[in-house]
């Protein structure tokens, strides 16, 4: 089910335009005195109809039929419902890729020319979406509001929560493999292991025949190959890397901080695979 507005992204093209507005918005929910408050949470809105959709979410206005998450308008839920059917009328003309969203075919496109428009006004560092940059700003405040309900650990944002009840609290894996039976926690860990099945490798690289299973692939292989990217460097022993999260965990391990904590005993570990070992050799 298309909307007028996603059938104007496809048909203009993607509409990187609304990057400085929406980037001004935000900067206004940290300077401006006068904002559009939440009455039933903290969050803080620069124009009354973000509120107002905002305001839906809590009331359950716009909600889901199949699985009951709240949306804030219409169109959201006419997107979201895309989710369940499986609907991704947006592709890209790079890579083949396909979403339920035209906004975020808009976003991916970013990938293929390296645009990073949102930049932190307090490192500088530079994002491809606004969300990212959102979740950056709360490493300088120190923001962790997503608190979990089954220990003593505060996340960042929702996913990385919702992650971490999967990963250490949950035993529950709802996503077989229809070729094996492999059952996994995660849609997107079953989606990767069906193309070991089928040997699909949708991402393929302009400079060359070389094609990936993953978007990750195509990107270390852009880099290392190609020079064509940028390097992620280790402070302490220049060590690079091709991705900010590889740099994370590797510096981790100079300053010893092992942020998975065993629930059965007091070991501590480097990531989120050791603590899953431990628990499997502990069974």
């Amino acid at each position: 089910m298309k909307t007028e507005a996603d059938s104007d992204d496809v048909t203009q093209g993607p509409r990187d335009d609304s990057c400085d507005t929406q980037l001004s918005d935000h900067t206004r929910t940290h300077t401006a005195d006068e904002l559009h408050s939440c009455t039933q949470c903290d969050r803080r809105f620069a124009h009354q109809r973000g509120l107002r959709n905002h305001m839906n979410l809590h009331r359950g206005k716009f909600k889901c039929p199949e699985c009951g998450k709240p949306c804030g308008n219409r169109g959201e839920l006419e997107r979201h419902m895309r989710s369940h059917s499986g609907e991704k009328p947006f592709e890209c003309t790079v890579c083949g890729k396909r979403f339920t969203r035209s906004d975020n075919l808009v976003i991916h496109r970013r990938i293929h020319r390296g645009e990073k428009p949102y930049k932190c006004h307090v490192c500088d560092k530079a994002f491809s979406q606004s969300t990212h940059l959102n979740n950056h700003m709360r490493v300088h405040t120190g923001e962790k509001s997503h608190k979990c309900s089954l220990c003593d650990k505060s996340f960042i944002d929702s996913s990385h929560l919702q992650r971490h009840k999967r990963h250490v609290h949950s035993n529950s894996r709802s996503h077989d493999c229809r070729y094996c039976g492999k059952l996994f926690k995660e849609k997107s860990k079953l989606k990767y292991h069906v193309r070991i099945h089928t040997d699909a490798k949708p991402y393929s690289c302009r400079h060359c025949s070389e094609c990936f299973t993953r978007l990750e692939q195509l990107k270390r292989h852009l880099l290392k190959s190609h020079d064509e990217g940028s390097w992620f460097t280790c402070y302490i022993c220049q060590k690079k890397f091709s991705s900010s999260y590889d740099l994370k965990k590797h510096v981790q391990r100079h300053e010893s901080v092992k942020p998975y904590v065993c629930s059965e005993c007091p070991m501590r570990f480097y990531t989120a695979v050791e603590l899953k070992r431990h628990h499997k050799h502990s069974e």
